[in-house]
């Protein structure tokens, strides 16, 4: 005889019907993707600034928002040196390239140290994207700072995320901090589109691959944990020429074959959404 089903207790069933808390869309925007890594100087903010442009290539409108409100990286990026306008209710994004863009940085001197503790730094994520006037944007992409602190919880708790893409480079030190992102995404409940593995390798002019921060860790690391790897782009020069002159390499040079990369990841978010 099979064995009965032994009955559910009260408490067990609540806890089973319990639902997520809503989480709210950015207005104007229909998806939200964040750029993550975890851990700092992986290349994220660039990544970041080239997807969204990539993006805008191919057709959608995009906004490019940087979370980063330590290190805020991308009014550098995308040659940005003015200040937002305001309504004294909202703030409106500043476009570049096309791309309306968001960030502390606008807002401050860029020598200023932000000595800020973390309500305010959650006070300062729930302006970004409840009081900035984004306006039809296909896609806004989230530079988001290193580690798993108050801004990760932020957008991951109250915001409604679409996806979240962790960059990396192959050496193990960034690959401790970036499994740590991918269990904190995982517990949050946000859907890890994949992980890229960037400065992947150089090519030398000798026609040789030279793997100078390891090889493959970030692919291993994708297959561990049951994750799409999106794939390798290798060290090239003109991409931090490009970004420090404020027009990254797709828009700059959109020939270049790290701009076909971006290009490639671009088509494959536009396919999955739209």
């Amino acid at each position: 005889m099979p064995k009965e089903k032994p009955e559910l207790s009260d408490a067990m069933r609540a806890k089973m019907s319990r639902k997520l808390p809503e989480k709210n869309p950015i207005i104007g925007t229909r998806f939200t993707i964040a750029i993550s890594s975890a851990k700092g100087g992986v290349g994220k903010s660039t990544f970041a600034a080239n997807l969204a442009l990539a993006l805008k290539t191919i057709g959608c409108k995009v906004g490019l928002l940087d979370a980063d409100i330590y290190g805020p990286s991308i009014p550098k990026m995308m040659g940005i040196d003015e200040k937002p306008k305001s309504d004294g209710q909202k703030l409106d994004p500043i476009v570049k390239y096309d791309i309306q863009c968001m960030s502390i940085g606008f807002l401050t001197d860029q020598q200023t140290p932000m000595i800020w503790r973390g309500p305010m730094v959650t006070s300062a994520i729930r302006t970004f994207t409840q009081k900035v006037n984004w306006k039809d944007l296909d896609f806004i992409i989230v530079d988001m700072p290193p580690g798993t602190g108050d801004t990760q919880l932020t957008f991951s708790q109250e915001i409604k995320m679409d996806g979240a893409i962790i960059v990396s480079t192959p050496q193990e030190v960034a690959l401790l901090d970036v499994k740590r992102g991918i269990k904190m995404f995982d517990k949050l409940r946000v859907q890890i589109l994949g992980l890229v593995d960037n400065m992947s390798y150089f090519l030398g002019d000798d026609n040789k691959r030279y793997n100078i921060f390891g090889e493959g860790g970030v692919k291993k690391t994708a297959e561990e944990f049951n994750k799409e790897f999106l794939g390798e782009i290798p060290i090239n020069p003109e991409v931090g020429k490009s970004g420090d002159k404020g027009k990254p390499i797709v828009e700059d040079n959109p020939n270049n074959e790290i701009s076909k990369i971006y290009l490639n990841f671009a088509n494959k978010i536009k396919s999955a959404y739209l």
